[in-house]
């Protein structure tokens, strides 16, 4: 008896935080329904993957979480996305506070037409941070903590433009960085890049996910694998699956799941 209540106590302390709850998430695009009922709980301090064949809903979901979907015509979200008490459907959200805490990464590198160092600075000064030398230390740290920092120190005044595709997208997640939110979005963050530099985010966010939590859509099963902690499988706008990385790649429960993990479709 006491043995079995020590290891069940254990077995609570391990638990992780949770970060996010959804519940009956509902989106729609005009007449169609691109996410439809779903619901589970995403972990402080770990990496998600969303996967699923295009068209799925995933990239509609992950951006549901910071409201880039307002910016669509038409769009309609019914549900709850609990962060902290507050849920993040609520109109009466203050969405530049709320894209202040959760940053996104989008598909394609995206810097500013600026120097390097006015890509990281130019947020911090629209939200108050105007000393030089608070900039400069949020400039080098965002920079280090994404890798990059020893490859562009010397040149934080030349264009960003200037930069490979790789060190545009790891200067991209610098410049969410900076601005300390407590969740990474990432929306296929290295599809468009080498190899070379895919490997180069997987590493990041690797690391990252001691700090942050972090969500990932992604089409390559190989890297949802390598680098996620849980998967969650969409379908047709359904969560098919959610689960622990390992399970769902070895022993999933669903056989939609196994059938997608297989290559039979998608």
């Amino acid at each position: 008896m006491q043995t079995t209540m020590i290891r069940e106590q254990r077995n609570e302390q391990t638990k992780k935080e949770i970060a996010l709850k959804v519940r009956d998430l509902n989106i729609y695009y005009g007449e169609n329904h691109a996410v439809k009922h779903v619901s589970f709980d995403i972990e402080k301090q770990s990496v998600t993957a969303l996967i699923g064949p295009s068209g799925c809903g995933k990239s509609t979901f992950l951006r549901s979480i910071n409201r880039m979907n307002d910016l669509i015509p038409g769009a309609k979200v019914e549900g709850t996305i609990q962060y902290e008490d507050v849920n993040l459907i609520d109109h009466n959200i203050n969405v530049v506070a709320l894209r202040k805490e959760i940053g996104m990464v989008f598909q394609k590198p995206n810097p500013f037409p600026k120097s390097i160092y006015n890509n990281l600075t130019h947020a911090l000064k629209f939200y108050g941070k105007k000393q030089k030398k608070e900039l400069d230390e949020l400039v080098e740290e965002s920079l280090r903590k994404a890798a990059l920092w020893d490859e562009v120190k010397d040149r934080l005044h030349e264009s960003a433009l200037s930069l490979s595709g790789g060190q545009q997208q790891r200067l991209c997640i610098a410049r969410t960085l900076a601005m300390k939110p407590e969740i990474l979005l990432l929306d296929e963050p290295a599809s468009a890049l080498d190899p070379i530099s895919n490997a180069k985010i997987e590493e990041l966010i690797m690391e990252l996910k001691s700090e942050y939590t972090i969500i990932i859509v992604t089409h390559n099963m190989q890297q949802a694998s390598r680098i996620s902690d849980k998967t969650a499988f969409f379908l047709n706008g359904e969560l098919i699956e959610f689960d622990q990385t390992n399970k769902i790649f070895t022993n999933p429960s669903e056989k939609k799941t196994e059938e997608y993990i297989s290559g039979r479709f998608g």
